[in-house]
């Protein structure tokens, strides 16, 4: 692995790149992709000069959400490969000096689990069912809902049991499920539940995983007695919010960010302890304001979360002003490290929602008959947004495929969609499928390299095949070398453990500019409309737009580091 300082965790100013298997390449053939995939495609990553790889997960599942529907949390799905597979990945990435985080789904299983079947077997009140949210209805003979939580795709939270089971005594039984009704919660009250977890954490770590990613970090303690909330779906999803009437304190809902889930960060921060090598912890917690989301990177909880306000952000200077500063300043507070991100596998990516009429929250996905994004515009963009990400100090997150400024597929026929998104709104939600689609290796091969045959689980737009990466590795030019570049000078000039200060360029407008140094380092991302010139006589050592460096300006909607050494 590659050392950072000496006695500084690795993860403090990591550049983390994250794969979604069944999207990153394929081996065998049958347009999905899998381990031995990942495998023969980590060069590339070195290459690139990430420190790690976030994998989404590869366990056995019915694939109702992606993967994120787990049947055997200590296993790899047939379709993805095997453990050997997995331990080859790990010794592979780890001979190229990559760590490796894996993605951990403790908020609910599969259906299939057999943690689920074994509950649905055993009686109302059961040890079995304890593990799970299971409550009896409302309303005469419990026909309704115990509440009148909604599912974040779509539809209520709660189903039937006996539509299951197809017992009689499960009449009026209900079991939670905040995602897709084959997503059961698990009961995080049950000391059984946090006993497995811990068996589980264990499982990986033993077998040489540098972490986990945490899924729904903020969502496994529910509030006692499970209370009515008028908040709606829309508000619990990608860190959404309602704010109390007449107040300023944000209302995530009785479903998420309860106190007691630092219970359990806290012991599993005790466990990576007892193992080498500065294991790590990420949250994909959803929480406002920064400052209490910053309660779940304090000392004794998790090393890292998402920042989930920067994802959101408006290509604006004063909104990324003001999301930056917030963000340092309430992590800084608790001795934590940001972390910073443009897209992911839940969002449209970066390079069309730039060019989107409303550059903040992703919408749900975009469809052929939905009002398309300016590509120009949203690529350019990107671009800057990439300076921008690689030059703050703390961690970087990328998404597969932003390297290549891969935009959204934007027209994915709606009948090959599979996302439970799309399904559960009655098809008013696109999905994520069109973030998800496999990536393009080779432009003259069939699917584009993705795998032997051209196969691909969901279809590739033709216009990928300029944004090949082996097109752009020919290309000093393009969207690839400008991100190896960016964190090939990230790590020289030690920016990602180095501090912000907010400067202002002479003559530039600082309501369409955001200017600061770090270390020696001066970052111009201009957003807005007229260029601002670089300082003279200071060498450019990175830009966005190729016009631009050649000018001397960094124009409207690029973005420059330059040398102040």
């Amino acid at each position: 692995m590659r050392p950072g300082p000496e006695g500084v965790p690795w993860w403090r100013d990591a550049v983390i790149y994250q794969v979604y298997p069944k999207s990153f390449a394929d081996s065998d053939g049958d347009g999905v992709g899998d381990l031995p995939g990942i495998v023969a495609r980590l060069d590339h990553l070195a290459w690139l000069g990430v420190d790690a790889v976030w994998l989404s997960p590869f366990y056995p599942s019915p694939q109702a959400d992606g993967g994120y529907d787990v049947a055997d949390y200590c296993g790899v799905d047939p379709a993805l490969g095997t453990l050997a597979d997995l331990d080859e990945l790990l010794t592979r990435a780890h001979g190229l000096g990559l760590r490796v985080l894996v993605d951990l789904v403790p908020n609910h299983t599969s259906d299939e689990h057999p943690w689920f079947r074994a509950a649905l077997a055993a009686p109302t009140g059961s040890a079995e069912r304890g593990l799970y949210l299971f409550r009896p209805g409302s309303g005469p003979g419990g026909q309704d809902p115990p509440n009148n939580w909604q599912s974040i795709f779509g539809g209520p939270a709660w189903s039937r049991v006996d539509a299951l089971t197809g017992r009689v005594e499960d009449g009026g039984q209900w079991y939670l499920h905040t995602f897709d009704a084959r997503q059961p919660d698990l009961d995080w009250e049950s000391p059984l539940v946090r006993e497995r977890f811990e068996d589980v954490l264990r499982f990986w770590l033993e077998r040489g995983v540098d972490g986990f990613r945490v899924d729904v970090a903020h969502g496994l303690v529910k509030a006692e007695g499970l209370p009515d909330w008028d908040g709606g779906a829309t508000a619990m999803v990608m860190g959404g919010s309602a704010h109390a009437p007449g107040s300023d304190v944000v209302d995530l809902g009785p479903m998420f960010d309860q106190d007691g889930v630092h219970d359990i960060y806290r012991s599993w921060n005790r466990l990576l302890a007892t193992y080498p090598g500065d294991r790590a912890m990420v949250g994909e917690a959803c929480v406002e304001p920064a400052e209490r989301a910053a309660r779940y990177v304090r000392p004794d909880e998790m090393q890292q979360a998402f920042n989930f306000p920067f994802l959101q952000c408006r290509w604006d200077a004063e909104a990324l002003r003001r999301v930056v500063t917030v963000s340092l300043e309430a992590d800084g507070a608790v001795g934590a490290p940001t972390t910073w991100v443009l897209s992911n596998h839940d969002v449209v990516r970066h390079a069309s929602l730039l060019g989107w009429v409303d550059t903040g929250r992703s919408p749900n996905g975009i469809g052929a008959d939905d009002p398309q994004p300016d590509a120009a515009l949203g690529l350019r963009r990107a671009r800057a947004a990439a300076l921008l990400l690689l030059a703050l100090p703390g961690s970087a997150y990328l998404y597969q495929g932003e390297e290549l400024g891969l935009p959204e597929h934007t027209t994915l026929p709606d009948d090959v969609r599979q996302d439970p998104m799309w399904f559960r709104s009655g098809g008013t939600e696109r999905g994520r499928d069109g973030c998800r689609v496999p990536l393009p290796w080779q432009a003259d091969r069939p699917g584009f390299g993705f795998g032997p045959t051209g196969r691909t689980w969901l279809p590739q737009p033709p216009e990928w095949a300029a944004l090949a990466a082996d097109v752009q590795r020919d290309d000093p030019g393009s969207v690839l070398w400008l991100y190896r570049d960016a964190i090939g000078r990230r790590r020289s000039r030690g920016l990602g453990s180095g501090w912000l200060e907010w400067v202002r360029v002479d003559d530039a407008d600082p309501s369409g500019v955001l200017a600061f140094r770090n270390r020696d380092v001066l970052v111009v991302v201009n957003v807005g409309d007229a260029p601002v010139a670089v300082p003279d006589g200071r060498r450019v050592l990175l830009h966005s737009d190729p016009a631009g460096a050649a000018a001397g300006v960094v124009g409207a909607d690029s973005a420059a580091w330059v040398d102040m050494a």
